[in-house]
């Protein structure tokens, strides 16, 4: 039977399999996060949320108050999520590169009350940080921490996994707020994105419906646990199933490759640089024990065909992936699409129950039905969000599919199903090792130098990421910039670090076109050609 809360799959699996084991810290986990690496069974999970949701409301948590969490992938994270669930408070994970720009944003956003945070020994001014964005904020945020250091006025948590009184909150309902994620946005802020625990499960179900995952499978997580990819896509499909979630900090090659050895892992996620990089060093892989991992899913960039048939020649099915924490997802599996060379490029059109997809024409609004014709990918269904925090309503059309922004095509629709393939991004973001950048967030902040006259920011490709930030700038008066002086500018003005440009071409003026608009393909073609060239 389908549970209805995150919190009922967390019970019943426990319930079910108490002592097996259920989550378990990288082993590295020290580099990153106080305290020895965990291990914890089904029981001592659903003890420690109990004991944690305890310490929570203690300090204030409840229905629809706003906690805040800036935690690595370790097992706090999943306790203090799964804890929020619990009392019904709303959970608001933030990725761990986020720093003051960032953390200052979303606390005021949403409305925090509490932030849980860490010891970390490869941040240690973490502490500080939240500390000093906590003192500018206009409403008190109660600080609570794991690990040995707390601030003077906080709260230290800690996992514990011994029996006690059940926690006295009250669960958060199907549709009640349970956690809000952040997606980057194009109008230069970003973007909250509430979801509730239908939605997750939604989710979580279609997730575990086409990969086919079962109690028996391993699962290594290496994606941040704070959006769709790690919450929708591991943890949720985890509580559900009652399989075993093996943490990872992203990334660590040799822990990731030691750990799917160790831990016998059977699924697992990667970008498509890394799954490339794998595959053309046989020595990399030389010693890691693959004959338990049945697949691995990619996305965030299109597939390369050789490498999908590559891993499959392997016995590793690749499975292709496109989702956002909005809640749109399509996913290629080899059920789906048998070849692996198609299913590098192309996604069936999903057919699980209440999810819509329509092609539109972004001009006149009418249908695509026909092959070959580019348009708006637009979703709607269960799996799919009810706006942005402080949103207008744009995000979503007439007929009450969300906009992904994401430009597709018909590929095939004399198949069934019929098959989609990615065309382009038409939102302005980039995605650098699967972290999402918004351009127009970053051109705001270097806008601000005083030697900037204009600027744009444009992924470029990179073998190993993906794509890395790039920018042109027009300087202002007779002073041109240097690529130091914009990154110690953003720097000082507290942004995460995977946001920082790596190249820096000044020129005299930012080609635009007819409307004013910066033509940013022109730019990006620039330093394809200049690459292709060299």
């Amino acid at each position: 039977m389908r549970v209805t809360t995150v919190d009922d799959a967390i019970r019943q699996v426990a319930e079910q399999w108490p002592d097996a084991l259920a989550l378990a810290d990288a082993p590295n986990r020290e580099a990153f996060f106080a305290g020895e690496p965990l291990r914890l069974t089904w029981r001592e999970v659903d003890r420690a949320v109990d004991n944690l949701a305890v310490a929570l409301t203690a300090i204030g948590a409840g229905p629809h108050v706003t906690v805040a969490v800036q935690l690595p992938n370790v097992v706090e994270l999943v306790l203090t999520i799964l804890a929020c669930g619990r009392i019904g408070a709303t959970a608001v994970p933030f990725p761990i590169q986020h720093r003051r720009h960032e953390l200052d944003y979303g606390l005021r956003a949403s409305s925090a009350r509490i932030i849980v945070t860490g010891t970390r020994p490869d941040r240690p001014d973490q502490l500080d940080t939240v500390s000093a964005v906590v003192d500018d904020l206009d409403t008190p945020v109660h600080i609570a921490t794991f690990g040995s250091a707390i601030v003077d006025t906080g709260t230290a948590l800690t996992v514990d996994t011994t029996e006690a009184a059940a926690s006295q909150g009250v669960p958060a309902g199907p549709d009640e707020v349970l956690t809000i994620c952040w997606t980057s946005g194009t109008t230069g802020t970003p973007k909250g994105v509430p979801r509730t625990p239908s939605m997750w499960l939604a989710s979580g179900y279609f997730q575990v419906d086409e990969l086919d995952l079962l109690h028996d499978d391993r699962i290594l997580c290496p994606f941040p646990l704070v959006n769709m990819a790690g919450i929708g896509g591991m943890l949720v499909p985890w509580a559900i199933v009652g399989a075993v979630l093996f943490l990872h900090q992203p990334l660590d090659l040799p822990v990731f490759l030691g750990q799917l050895t160790s831990e016998e892992i059977t699924y697992t996620v990667a970008p498509p640089a890394l799954l490339n990089m794998l595959l053309l060093d046989d020595s990399i892989l030389a010693g890691v024990d693959l004959s338990h991992l049945r697949k691995i899913t990619s996305g965030a960039a299109p597939l390369d065909p050789w490498m999908v048939q590559g891993w499959d020649e392997l016995g590793v099915e690749i499975v292709n992936a496109f989702g956002s924490n909005e809640g749109a997802a399509l996913l290629s599996t080899a059920t789906s699409v048998p070849d692996p060379k198609l299913r590098a490029r192309y996604f069936p059109r999903p057919s699980a129950e209440g999810i819509e997809v329509r092609l539109v024409d972004p001009d006149s609004e009418d249908d695509i039905n026909e092959t070959g014709r580019p348009g708006e990918l637009r979703f709607r269904g269960p799996t799919v969000f009810g706006g942005y925090l402080d949103a207008s309503g744009a995000e979503f059309d007439d007929a009450g599919f969300f906009r992904t922004g994401d430009i597709f095509e018909w590929a095939d629709t004399s198949s069934d199903p019929w098959l989609l393939r990615f065309v382009d991004r038409a939102k302005d973001i980039i995605i650098r090792g699967g972290m999402k950048i918004s351009a127009a967030e970053l051109e705001g902040l270097i806008a601000a130098h005083d030697s900037v006259a204009d600027c744009a920011a444009i992924g470029y490709r990179d073998a190993s990421l993906g794509e890395r930030v790039g920018i042109f700038v027009a300087p202002a008066g007779d002073h041109e910039p240097s690529l130091e002086t914009i990154v110690a500018h953003l720097r000082n003005m507290g942004i995460a670090s995977y946001k920082l440009p790596e190249r820096l071409e000044i020129v005299d003026a930012l080609p635009r076109n007819a409307l004013g608009k910066i033509a940013k393909n022109d730019l990006r073609d620039r330093w394809r050609t200049t690459e292709e060239n060299s």
